[in-house]
């Protein structure tokens, strides 16, 4: 359970929002402009804001702005109807740890504050492992249990991204965004072919599955022992 601080203009938005995270289990509380969020934001005690882009009374990056400036660290999710480059550009060196156009879907408005709420503190960490599984960014492979899983680069960066969230949803949004770089949604399959061959690396003497698909969401990576 998280305390989550909702500024949204849209009541119809809002309200499905709030209806998800709580039914989540998570606390949230909503303010409907600028200024209020900005008041909102001033005096909690927040895990995780998500803002719109647009409010009347003041704009959101704005507010954002302000936050950051005053030394205010809270994860931010960005929401906003403006999809282009540009303006994902824009609402990330605002201050924003996320950037989410609308419309979205609310699991993966859900999976993306998971990831802020469990974004690691300290990101140096350079041998991660998980049950058999490990990794060494440095020396660049892979291993389960003693058996090297030969990872090509890009199948090293997906593994690290899973490997920091482990047991949480992670979208193939994300991926793109985060692994690839890109910031739009390409129309392929490009993100299942490498997860598939991740797995067939990581199951090749007969292992236990540790990818696990989420069926219209995308994966979930969990310890086997």
């Amino acid at each position: 359970m998280a305390r989550l601080l909702l500024i949204e203009d849209d009541a119809e938005t809002a309200e499905e929002v709030l209806g998800d995270l709580r039914g989540r289990g998570h606390v949230v509380e909503w303010a409907a402009t600028g200024p209020d969020g900005a008041r909102a934001a001033g005096h909690g005690s927040w895990q995780a804001i998500i803002l719109d882009r647009m409010l009347p009374g003041r704009d959101g990056l704005s507010v954002l702005q302000d936050l950051r400036g005053a030394g205010d660290r809270t994860p931010a999710l960005v929401l906003s109807a403006l999809s282009d480059v540009d303006e994902r550009i824009r609402g990330l060196r605002a201050g924003g740890d996320d950037y989410l156009a609308k419309p979205f879907a609310l699991g993966e408005l859900a999976a993306r504050i998971e990831a802020l709420l469990r974004r690691p503190s300290d990101n140096r960490e350079t041998v991660l492992r998980l049950g058999s599984l490990e990794i060494d960014l440095i020396a660049g492979h892979g291993r389960r249990g003693i058996r090297d899983l030969g990872l090509l680069p890009r199948e090293l960066k997906l593994l690290e991204y899973l490997m920091r969230r482990p047991g949480q949803v992670v979208t193939r949004t994300m991926l793109f965004e985060e692994v690839w770089n890109y910031r739009f949604t390409p129309k392929s399959n490009l993100i299942d072919v490498h997860v598939g061959r991740l797995r067939r690396k990581m199951e090749a003497d007969g292992e236990a599955p540790m990818i696990e698909s989420v069926r219209g969401t995308g994966f979930v990576l969990a310890p086997d022992a």
